[in-house]
């Protein structure tokens, strides 16, 4: 079968032939690929420089972690998997697969599950995202970012504050159920008392960071307390864009109710992984569906995938390599 494959880290993705996969035991089942994104998860691991990719001895591997195709009975489905998806043929397994709406196309349903991990599973299990609830996304107009804010507008949120440096995509978000947009580009003490005022206004409850290093410094500060009592927030980092580590000052900790964890691939129980493919996943396709959750696509045919592996992407779109 033809393929996506790297043959050595670091390297190119090449449009190869690849032995088809061969299903192993009862909870594997074959898929025809039509469609598969490819994520910065995708390109940390083809790269080795991911951490679920620490003990992994390489050889030539085929690209991808998921994508949608068809099942031996015509069964459209999504599916994730360990063992690459770019490629004619990939191995599913059953529990990690879900049905596709009739009325969502191959690229919307390849390219939405992986900003719904980065999002509904912060919001709902690590946040506890309740209606009614005060969310801020920092670093919100990646393509992430931008899911997380119409994510939370499902889950009820009352009012969602958005952070980025890119103006124009800021506004945008307004259009997806922005509420209040704070550019970083504004000086680090304005930056502060703007968040410090919103907080004072509408206590933020959950914090969504998708970009740690100084603008959560900056967050943080904004929240300190003066030794009274302070408002619960909950800051849950997803991605570090920005910095990957922050200085913390233990006041901020002492003088604020405020509970700092992460959000990915490790940080999930069994439960909550058994949840995201039973109940989140389809609940989003069918809001796709029903157009209350917006993502768009570049689409690549994957003979073209040496050419788009490193190409430049329009902000807020996500690469879908078509098969």
């Amino acid at each position: 079968m033809k393929a996506a494959v790297v043959f050595e880290k670091g390297g190119i993705p090449q449009y190869a032939d690849f032995s088809e996969p061969v299903i192993s035991n009862e909870n594997e089942v074959l898929v025809t690929v039509k469609a598969a994104s490819i994520k910065n998860l995708d390109k940390a691991r083809a790269s080795g420089k991911h951490y679920s990719t620490e003990n992994e001895d390489h050889q030539p591997t085929v690209v991808g972690s998921d994508g949608v195709g068809m099942l031996e009975d015509g069964t459209k489905v999504y599916f994730f998997s360990k063992k690459g998806t770019v490629a004619e043929k990939a191995i599913a397994d059953k529990k990690m697969m879900v049905n596709v709406p009739d009325g969502l196309d191959f690229s919307i349903a390849a390219a939405l599950p992986n900003a719904v991990m980065g999002s509904a599973m912060a919001l709902k299990f690590k946040a506890g995202i309740q209606p009614g609830s005060v969310v801020l996304v920092n670093g919100a107009t990646g393509i992430t970012g931008r899911i997380a804010v119409q994510i939370a507008k499902v889950y009820g949120a009352s009012k969602i504050i958005v952070t980025g440096r890119n103006e124009e995509s800021l506004q945008a978000l307004r259009e997806l159920g922005a509420d209040e947009a704070v550019s970083l580009q504004l000086s680090d003490e304005d930056f502060k008392k703007k968040i410090k005022e919103i907080h004072n206004e509408t206590p933020i409850d959950i914090v969504i960071d998708y970009i740690w290093g100084h603008s959560v410094e900056m967050i943080l500060s904004a929240f300190k307390g003066d030794g009274t009592f302070s408002h619960k927030t909950k800051l849950i980092t997803i991605g570090g864009m920005s910095s990957d580590t922050i200085q913390l000052s233990s006041q901020i900790l002492r003088s604020t109710d405020i509970q700092i964890s992460g959000s990915g691939l490790g940080s999930w129980t069994k439960e909550e992984s058994a949840l995201l493919f039973s109940e989140i996943i389809p609940e989003m396709f069918q809001a796709a569906v029903e157009g209350k959750i917006k993502i768009e696509t570049e689409e690549v045919y994957i003979k073209n995938i040496e050419n788009a592996w490193n190409a430049e992407i329009q902000t807020g779109k996500r690469l879908v390599i078509k098969i």
